[in-house]
């Protein structure tokens, strides 16, 4: 088992209307997780996995926009991945995913979720 640490960003200029009205969408290997702005984990078994991450209009229920998609593979080795969704500035904008950064421990960059 291997924890993936998920950062999801708004743009700095957008965030507050993005706070307010909508809900970032992260898929994993096909599986929908609707979360939060700010920092997720997920625990994910070893091997490949298909990421993806969205964002949604709140009360909407199948549309995701400004969709970036990534593999990762997480082994024993490294029991923490972090990655980070940064939505882009301009309207139309995607996320773009960076990482993996490794760590050794989740709480070395604050708190997480999950």
């Amino acid at each position: 088992m291997a924890t993936l640490i998920l950062t999801i960003r708004p743009a700095l200029v957008a965030k507050p209307f993005h706070l307010a009205f909508t809900k970032p969408v992260v898929t994993i290997d096909g599986i929908e997780n609707e979360t939060t702005w700010g920092e997720t984990e997920f625990n994910l078994k070893s091997g490949a996995h298909q990421i993806s991450v969205a964002f949604r209009y709140r009360g909407q229920r199948a549309a995701q926009l400004a969709i970036a998609r990534r593999e990762i593979v997480l082994d024993n080795q490294t029991p923490h991945v972090r990655l980070t969704a940064q939505l882009g500035a301009r309207n139309g904008s995607s996320f773009t995913i960076t990482g993996p950064h490794q760590t050794t421990s989740p709480r070395l960059y604050g708190r997480g979720h999950g």
